[in-house]
């Protein structure tokens, strides 16, 4: 493995971030090796088999074959397009990009062996079915009508996106430019249609190839790829898109829903389609990098607080509406029509982390943590054969949602199928979200059992995170004389902390959410930093209208959620009101779940309602409750949907005081 061309975010020398992902960043035990473990032996193994089961590998193909006849035919989508949607070519994309990123990862044996042989098939079907003059999309190739003419609902740039991510995957896990001169050719053509005086002069109505073209500048050093992302960042918000629905198409969402009705530059909010937006910022962000531009990094900065601030689930996931996959108002968080679709809670991650790496600030790295823990981490199963596409706070027991793809409902696969490969994506990627250098040193913005280092500076961490508190930074190696700093995150939620080195207690507070430490290091310096993990209740701001009066546990970066399945006798989460009164308890389940801690509180028994038949009452009575308390069992939200379908809780409704005669 080449550590330092792995990863998918690399600034430039000349980009303005004062931190960039370790060189060196390898996970070896502990919670995120396991998940990451099941994502590459089964999910990832699995995801061929998917595609082509689902005609995604087909199209591909077709639209080779076709290429060597020559010209499209009329009417070969429905013919001999497989599947419903224009952009189903980004889920093989998605596929490649993690098998690319585990490859890297994990070079050597059998099953490295058989991966790469799946991923150069797979690069084989997409140059071959690639047009001589750089054009790719099968849909588009296959019939489905002239290319770049609905650029609204054809996901043409979309795919070309996901497909250069690809491509620079490929190239920074093998060292091959087979994949990446396709994505090239690509970008080549894409710059020879769009932009002022050229043929086409809008954009995409799915975000995504701004951020892949500013990481193809920083594979290819071809400053052209960072102008047309510059184009296309300043271009939205125009209008171009919104005057109607494409041909073909008699939807019309309005220009919210694409993020065509303000600029970049001048937005105040986050609106519209959660993941077109959130990959439309993270492209913000890395063009900010790379060009240093103070006007764009406020923009991104200011949105950013926006979406934390008033539009983010405690899981970290985003999106509140069903409607269009959409952001909601401000404070619009429902728990049980919570949309929360798992690719947004991707997007949000990959926004937060290139936020990070241009500040240094530690708040994004909160974020990334807690949206990993929670809000993405629900999107997989535990077999890493089923996914979530949508992840609601609340789940009725009787709820008469039908399985399918948007629904809180474990499945193989969707038909639309987003999710899971960009949750193997993710995954794969995972170890170079851990750690960052710069000027400054070596920063953990994560904690995860594995080495990390840079620039002179590799440390070994060990830790049961996030089962347990305590963190330790052992020095591998220090090859750099002189002072260095190691700098560790302490999350948010954490309100006590010790930290000793070799021993000794290190006084001081963290600063900005990092410890830092300034020494000359030595092989075999040892820091212990220790969280104090004691499980909680969060209740939410008064403006979150939809949990007034409810709370929920979470213990260190987990949320947690009451499953049926877990109380005695099957109680329905909903027929219960939770004592704050009593204590939490933190039990250590080995066999539950793959291994969690589990968090049991007291709960009190809503009782029938003599009133019943009318679910009101006059103000300043009160709604009869049980007087005996009744043990609640609470697991972390990431695990729930796994067993037996039930009602789920994460806001539990609080126990007014009882009144007793």
């Amino acid at each position: 493995m080449n550590t330092v061309l792995a990863g998918p975010v690399r600034p430039t020398p000349g980009a303005v971030s004062p931190s960039r992902p370790a060189a060196l960043a390898r996970v070896e035990g502990g919670f995120w090796a396991e998940r990451r473990r099941i994502n590459a032996e089964v999910s990832l193994a699995d995801g061929p088999k998917r595609l082509e089961a689902a005609g995604n590998l087909a199209n591909f193909r077709a639209a080779a074959l076709l290429r060597t006849e020559g010209g499209a035919v009329p009417g070969a989508v429905s013919a001999g397009f497989a599947g419903d949607f224009q952009f189903q070519d980004s889920d093989v994309y998605k596929w490649l990009e993690a098998a690319c990123w585990q490859l890297a990862d994990s070079p050597d044996g059998e099953l490295a062996a058989e991966l790469s042989a799946e991923v150069e098939a797979v690069v084989g079907l997409v140059t071959a079915a690639q047009r001589e003059d750089g054009y790719l999309q099968t849909y588009y190739q296959l019939g489905g009508g002239e290319p770049w003419t609905e650029l609204g609902w054809g996901h043409e740039l979309y795919c070309a996106g996901h497909l250069m991510q690809a491509a620079v995957a490929h190239h920074r896990a093998t060292g091959s430019d087979r994949l990446l001169e396709a994505a090239r050719r690509l970008a080549d053509h894409i710059d020879s249609v769009f932009g002022p005086g050229k043929q086409v002069d809008t954009v995409c109505g799915h975000p995504e190839v701004e951020t892949a073209l500013v990481e193809l500048y920083r594979t290819t050093s071809e400053r052209r790829y960072l102008d047309l992302a510059r184009h296309f960042i300043d271009r939205r918000g125009h209008g171009t898109l919104s005057s109607g629905a494409d041909r073909g198409h008699d939807r019309d969402p309005g220009p919210e829903f694409w993020q065509d009705h303000t600029p970049v530059r001048e937005a105040t909010e986050v609106a519209g389609h959660a993941v077109r937006q959130l990959y439309l910022l993270a492209g913000a962000a890395d063009l900010a990098a790379e060009t240093g531009d103070p006007e764009l990094r406020t923009a991104v900065e200011r949105l950013w607080l926006d979406m934390a601030a008033t539009k983010t689930y405690l899981t970290g996931a985003v999106g509140s509406r069903h409607g269009w996959e959409a952001f909601g108002d401000a404070h619009e968080l429902p728990a049980d029509r919570a949309y929360a679709e798992t690719c947004a809670a991707i997007a949000s991650i990959h926004f937060s982390w290139r936020m990070a790496l241009l500040t240094g600030e530690a708040r994004y790295s909160d974020l990334v943590e807690r949206t990993l823990f929670n809000g993405f981490l629900a999107g997989a199963g535990l077999d890493g054969h089923t996914w979530l596409y949508v992840n609601p706070l609340h789940r009725r027991s009787r709820s008469h949602e039908r399985p399918g793809d948007q629904t809180a409902h474990r499945t193989p696969w969707f038909r639309c199928a987003c999710c899971p490969p960009n949750v193997m994506r993710l995954l794969a990627s995972l170890p170079h979200y851990i750690a960052t250098t710069g000027d400054d040193g070596l920063h953990l913005h994560q904690y995860a059992t594995g080495v990390y280092g840079g620039d002179g500076l590799t440390v070994r961490v060990t830790t049961d995170y996030p089962w347990d508190g305590p963190v330790t930074v052992a020095v591998e190696e220090a090859t750099v004389t002189g002072p260095k700093t190691l700098a560790l995150r302490v999350p948010a939620w954490c309100t006590r902390y010790t930290l000793t080195l070799n021993g000794a207690v290190v006084e001081g507070r963290a600063e900005s959410g990092w410890l830092r430490l300034t020494r000359s290091f030595v092989r075999g310096d040892t820091v212990r930093l220790e969280l104090a993990m004691p499980a909680r209740l969060t209740v939410a701001g008064p403006r979150v209208d939809a949990v007034r009066g409810c709370a929920a546990i979470e213990r260190g970066p987990l949320v947690y959620c009451l499953e049926q399945t877990d109380q005695r006798g099957g109680l329905d989460p909903d027929g219960v009101v939770l004592d704050p009164g009593e204590p939490l308890t933190v039990d250590w389940q080995p066999g539950l779940l793959g291994g969690v801690s589990t968090v049991s509180g007291v709960g009190r028994l809503l009782a029938a309602d003599e009133r019943a038949g009318w679910p009101y009452r006059p103000l300043g009575t009160q709604a009869p409750q049980a007087t005996a308390g009744v043990e609640l069992t609470a697991v972390p939200y990431y695990a729930w949907a796994n067993r037996e379908a039930g009602g789920m809780r994460v806001w539990l409704p609080l126990a007014a005081p009882l009144r007793l005669p």
